[in-house]
C-alpha cells in the first residue's frame, strides 16, 4: 500500500499544473465567456521569459526585432519573477484586447479558431527564438529536500510545494468570486452581463481583467513548475492543458472547487496507473496513463449531458452561411486541370506543394460535412485520418491485402471509430462537443498510435505502406530511382475530386437538406420527422471516412505512417484552416487546401519572401486571426459576399439607368364626378 501512496504523492506536482491551467479556464471563461484553448501556450511563454531572464536576456516575441535584450548576467529571482509576470500580465491583455474582444459578437467556433492562431503563434516563437534549446531546465525554485511521509515513503517536497500554493490560489480566488464585489459582479456577468452593466461594471472590462488574471495565475504556476519539468513547446500547451480542459469541463467552467479537484486528481491517477502497470499484468501496457483518465471524463460528460452556461449574446455556435452547390464544367474542370497541370509541368517543390494543397481539400472536406453542413464539431479528425493510415500499413503489409481494397477498408475503419465518437454528440454540443472529441482524440493517440503491436516498431521497419498499384502499373511517389513522380500527384486529384464531388452532391440531395435542418433547429427537425440521431450518426461516419481517406494519401504520399502526423496539434491546425478557407463548402475547402501549412500559398509566399519560411507557422497563426475577426464566414465565403454584393450593385445601376430613361407618362386629368 505505501508503494500506491509513493506514486500517488509522486503525481501532486502534475496534478497541480492541471489544477492551474484549469484554474485559469474558469477564470477566462467565467468572465469573458472564452474557452482560451491558448491558456497553456501563454503560460508556456511566459516559463520561457522566466528561464531566459536567468541566463541574463529577455526575449522578444515579435519577429523582425532583435531576438532578445541582453543584460550583463542572471537578474535574480525576484526580478526574473517581477518581469515575467509584468510580461504574464501584458499579455492577457493584449490577447483580450486585440484578438478576443473583437470577437465579443462573434460565433463560439470562431473563437476557439483565434485561440488556435495564438497557440500556433507561441509554439512557433518558442521554436525559433529557443530553437536550440527548446527542452531545458531551469534551476530550483521550492524547496525539493525528499520528506518522509511515513517510514517507508519519502518523496520530493517541490511537488508538495506546488500543490500547497496552487490550492491557496484556488482558495483565495473563490474567496474573491464568493465575498467580494467584484467577484460577485464578474459571476453575475457570467449569468447576464446586463446586470454586470446595471451595478456600473463594463463587460469589457471584466473580459480583459479575467484574462490578465488567468495569464498571471498560470504563468507563476508554470514559472514554479519549470524546475520539476523539461520545458518544452508541446508540455504545457499539450501535455498539461487537454486534462485541464476535462477538469474545467467537469466543472462546468463555472465552479472553482470540482475544477481544482478534478484537476488533481487527473494528475495523481495518471501517477497511479505507473505502478499499476508494474503490478497488474492485464494493464495496457501503453496509453493507460493519458488515455483512461480522458475516458472518464468522456463518459462522465456524456452522462451529465449538460453544455456550458450561456451568456447570452458571448457564448453561441452559430455558423455560417452554407451557399447552394453549384457543380458545372467550369466549377469542377477548372481546379483540375490547373492542378495536373501544375504537377506535370513545374519543379519537385511547387509538385510537392501542390501535393500538400490536394491533401488538406480532402482534410478540409471532412470538416465541410461535419460542420458546415451537420453543424456538429470534433477535433478528432486527424485522429479518424491516423487510424486509417496505421490500418492501411497493416492491411497492405501484413495481410497482403491490394490497392484499391486496403484503403477502402481503411477508411470504413475510420468510419467505425467517427460513429464511436459520434455518440457524445448525441447529449453534447457546441465548445463541450469539442473538447470531449479531442479527448477521444487523444485516447486514441495513446491507446493505438504509441502501441507498437498496432503500428509496428524498429524491429518491424514500423508502420511501412507500399505504393498503389494495379498490376504492372505503379503509380506511387517514390519509385525505384524516380522521385516526386507527377502519376501520383494525379492520382492525388482525381481521389480527391471524388471525394469533392461526393459533398457537393449530399449538398444537393435530400440527405443534405436533412443536415441542414439538424443544424439549424433540432427541435424543428424533430418536428418535421427527421431522425436527428440518425443524421448525427451519418454526418459524423460520413466525415470520419472522408477523413480516413485523407489519412490513406497521406500514408501512400510518405511511404510510412507516424503518430506525429496525427497528433492534438494536427487537429487543431486543420480545423482552424478549414475555418480559414470557408467551412461551409467545398470552393471553401479548396482555399483552406491552397492556404494550409506546406501547401501553394505558403510556399509562394517563401519564394516571395525568403524571411517567411522560417515564420511560416507564425504568419499562419496570424492569418487565422484575422479571417476570424474580419471574415467569419472564412475566404471563400468573403468572396462570395464580395461577388454578390458587387452584381448587387451593378444590377442597382441598370435599373437606376433604365428607370431614367423610361418616357414619363403624362398624369391624368382631374375628373369631376
Amino acid at each position: 500500500m505505501s508503494d500506491y501512496l509513493y506514486y500517488i504523492l509522486l503525481g501532486s506536482g502534475a496534478g497541480a499544473i492541471i489544477a492551474a491551467l484549469g484554474l485559469g479556464l474558469v477564470i477566462t471563461y467565467q468572465g469573458s465567456g472564452v474557452v482560451n484553448f491558448a491558456q497553456g501556450a501563454m503560460a508556456m511563454w511566459v516559463a520561457y521569459v522566466y528561464a531566459d531572464l536567468r541566463r541574463g536576456a529577455y526575449p522578444f516575441p515579435i519577429p523582425g526585432l532583435p531576438a532578445r535584450y541582453h543584460f550583463d548576467d542572471d537578474v535574480g529571482f525576484v526580478w526574473a519573477l517581477i518581469l515575467s509576470l509584468l510580461t504574464a500580465a501584458l499579455l492577457g491583455l493584449v490577447v483580450y484586447r486585440f484578438v478576443f474582444k473583437p470577437l465579443y459578437h462573434a460565433p463560439a467556433l470562431a473563437k476557439i479558431v483565434a485561440s488556435v492562431g495564438l497557440l500556433i503563434i507561441f509554439v512557433s516563437l518558442v521554436d525559433r527564438r529557443f530553437a536550440d534549446d527548446t527542452s531545458f531546465r531551469v534551476g530550483g525554485i521550492l524547496p525539493s529536500e525528499p520528506v518522509t511521509i511515513m517510514d517507508d515513503v519519502t518523496v520530493p517536497r517541490d511537488g508538495l510545494w506546488l500543490a500547497l500554493i496552487v490550492i491557496l490560489l484556488a482558495a483565495a480566488l473563490w474567496i474573491i468570486s464568493r465575498y467580494t464585489r467584484l467577484g460577485l459582479v464578474t459571476r453575475a456577468a457570467a449569468e447576464n452581463e446586463k446586470g454586470a452593466v446595471l451595478l456600473g461594471y463594463s463587460p469589457s472590462f471584466l473580459a480583459g481583467l479575467s484574462f490578465v488574471t488567468a495569464s498571471m495565475v498560470c504563468g507563476f504556476v508554470a514559472i514554479l513548475a519549470s524546475p520539476m519539468i523539461a520545458l518544452s513547446s508541446m508540455i504545457f500547451t499539450f501535455l498539461f492543458l487537454i486534462p485541464a480542459l476535462g477538469a474545467a469541463l467537469v466543472g462546468n467552467f463555472r465552479t472553482i472547487v470540482p475544477t481544482v479537484a478534478t484537476g488533481f486528481g487527473i494528475g495523481l491517477l495518471q501517477s497511479m496507473f505507473t505502478k499499476l502497470q508494474i503490478d497488474i499484468g492485464w494493464w495496457p501496457e501503453f496509453g493507460a496513463r493519458e488515455g483512461i483518465p480522458f475516458l472518464i471524463i468522456i463518459v462522465v460528460m456524456v452522462l451529465r449531458g449538460d453544455r456550458l452556461p450561456d451568456r447570452g449574446t458571448v457564448d453561441n455556435w452559430k455558423l455560417p452561411a452554407v451557399p447552394a452547390a453549384r457543380v458545372t464544367p467550369l466549377s469542377v474542370g477548372f481546379p483540375i486541370v490547373a492542378a495536373i497541370a501544375g504537377i506535370l509541368f513545374l519543379g519537385p517543390l511547387w509538385r510537392g506543394a501542390i501535393m500538400s494543397t490536394v491533401i488538406a481539400v480532402a482534410l478540409a472536406l471532412s470538416f465541410v460535412v461535419l460542420t458546415g453542413f451537420g453543424g456538429q464539431t470534433s477535433l478528432a479528425q486527424m485522429a479518424f485520418a491516423g487510424v486509417a493510415g496505421f490500418a492501411l500499413s497493416k492491411l497492405a503489409v501484413q495481410w497482403g491485402i491490394p490497392f484499391p481494397l486496403a484503403p477502402i477498408l481503411a477508411a470504413l475503419l475510420a468510419t467505425v471509430f467517427g460513429a464511436l465518437v459520434a455518440l457524445p454528440a448525441l447529449r453534447l454540443r457546441g465548445t463541450n462537443l469539442a473538447i470531449v472529441t479531442l479527448a477521444g482524440g487523444v485516447a486514441i493517440s495513446e491507446f493505438i498510435f504509441k502501441n507498437p503491436k498496432y503500428v509496428g516498431d524498429a524491429s518491424t521497419g514500423g508502420a511501412q505502406v507500399p505504393n498503389p498499384s494495379i498490376g504492372d502499373w505503379d503509380f506511387g511517389l517514390v519509385l525505384g530511382t524516380k522521385t516526386s513522380r507527377p502519376i501520383f500527384g494525379i492520382f492525388l486529384v482525381i481521389v480527391v475530386s471524388m471525394l469533392a464531388l461526393m459533398v457537393a452532391n449530399i449538398r444537393r440531395s435530400g440527405t443534405g437538406r436533412r443536415m441542414l435542418a439538424v443544424r439549424s433547429n433540432e427541435r424543428a427537425a424533430s418536428a418535421l420527422g427527421i431522425n436527428t440521431v440518425t443524421v448525427k450518426l451519418l454526418v459524423f461516419t460520413v466525415s470520419a471516412f472522408i477523413a480516413g481517406a485523407a489519412g490513406t494519401l497521406m500514408a501512400y504520399r510518405f511511404g510510412a505512417v507516424s503518430e506525429a502526423s496525427f497528433g492534438v496539434l494536427a487537429s487543431l491546425t486543420v480545423l482552424a484552416f478549414a475555418y480559414l478557407g470557408g467551412i461551409t463548402s467545398v470552393s471553401g475547402a479548396v482555399t483552406a487546401g491552397m492556404v494550409a501549412g506546406s501547401g501553394v500559398a505558403f510556399y509562394l509566399t517563401s519564394r516571395l519572401l525568403d524571411a517567411v519560411g522560417a515564420w511560416e507557422a507564425f504568419v499562419g497563426g496570424i492569418l487565422l486571426i484575422f479571417t476570424a475577426i474580419q471574415n467569419p464566414e472564412g475566404i471563400s465565403g468573403a468572396i462570395r459576399t464580395g461577388v454578390a454584393e458587387g452584381r448587387a450593385k451593378k444590377q442597382a445601376k441598370k435599373d437606376a439607368a433604365a428607370a431614367a430613361e423610361a418616357p414619363t407618362e403624362p398624369a391624368p386629368a382631374d375628373v369631376l364626378v
